[in-house]
């Protein structure tokens, strides 16, 4: 699995941003995927995860109701929507991918991180 993440950019608040994770590899079909962010001056943080089939997800409450986690295997790909965006979403976005096909808050078993991306959300 190697991961690569894209779409982040500059948006005024109340905006949108969808975010892609892509395995180049093509290998993360059997995998959970969680996006976190990084906030400057802030710990890492989880915001949203989803199963390896799309099954499951699980979102963050500071996000919860703006935010949607989606894959698409056949794509390689897994995708966060972000809708309605606040100053408080400014930071690096990064996805990782577990080594497990289900992710549970707390796992730190990942097979592989992406580069991260930045967003920015102006008030």
């Amino acid at each position: 699995v190697q991961l690569q993440a894209f779409g982040g950019g500059l948006v005024q608040a109340g905006g949108s941003l969808r975010l892609s994770c892509v395995d180049s590899r093509r290998t993360f079909s059997n995998n959970a995927v969680i996006w976190f962010r990084q906030a400057p001056g802030k710990e890492r943080e989880f915001v949203a995860a989803i199963s390896w089939s799309g099954g499951m997800t699980d979102y963050a409450d500071s996000v919860k109701g703006r935010f949607t986690i989606s894959r698409d295997n056949a794509k390689n790909t897994v995708y966060l929507q972000m809708n309605s965006l606040e100053p408080e979403d400014t930071g690096i976005y990064f996805c990782a991918a577990s080594r497990f096909s289900y992710y549970t808050r707390g796992q730190a078993n990942f097979a592989s991180w992406g580069q991260g991306t930045l967003v920015t959300v102006s008030s």
